[in-house]
């Protein structure tokens, strides 16, 4: 590919061709219509749409670009890590290393300095310490528990997950949307009047 195209452009078009991949990672959660597993590529897309219409409410206040750019490569690790359940803490301690080198890997494969400048959104939510990533954190933990939420408890009741864990893990939506955290608080307390999440 490098003799038809340059070096420059024959990298840039690996990288593109690579992310292909993330289409085939399944994630736990079910589309809303309950057809199949949502994948990963799929929840990228979901979260930059959800920051879209978000950031009004983003308290403090985001760089909304930055922040979407941070959700479009926040997973592209999971080409080589794959997804792990957000409930399962020891798996997601476990992967931390294959997540690092996956990023060196995928990330390494555009010339500079546009890998680094990915590479550090990437560091950059990981860390969860500027207000563009702690937005980006809220609206990842949003998304997979509305979703749960429009089928009936979906992954929450497939793998036994409780209201106080579910209460937990996504209580960091207030990292960077409170407003929008006390709703949905109400809106479990709902869920589990329903029986949708067990308590």
């Amino acid at each position: 590919m490098a003799s038809q195209f340059g070096d420059d452009l024959a990298a840039r078009l690996r990288f593109i061709y690579e992310l292909d991949e993330l289409k085939s990672v399944l994630r736990q959660t079910l589309l809303a219509d309950k057809s199949r597993q949502e994948n990963s590529a799929e929840h990228s897309w979901h979260l930059a749409m959800t920051a879209m219409a978000l950031a009004p409410l983003a308290d403090p206040p985001v760089d909304t670009e930055r922040a979407i750019k941070i959700l479009l490569v926040h997973d592209i690790v999971e080409i080589d890590a794959g997804d792990v359940f957000i409930y399962d803490a020891e798996a997601r301690a476990s992967k931390e290393a294959e997540e690092v080198a996956a990023a060196d890997r995928i990330f390494g494969l555009l010339p500079e300095p546009q890998a680094s400048e990915l590479r550090a959104l990437w560091d950059e939510y990981e860390a969860r310490e500027t207000p563009e990533a702690r937005f980006a954190y809220s609206c990842d933990r949003l998304q997979p528990m509305l979703l749960n939420l429009a089928i009936g408890g979906g992954s929450w009741k497939r793998h036994g997950i409780k209201a106080h864990q579910v209460k937990e893990v996504n209580g960091k939506i207030a990292w960077g949307l409170p407003s929008v955290w006390e709703a949905a608080e109400a809106i479990l307390d709902g869920a589990i009047e329903d029986g949708d999440l067990p308590v």
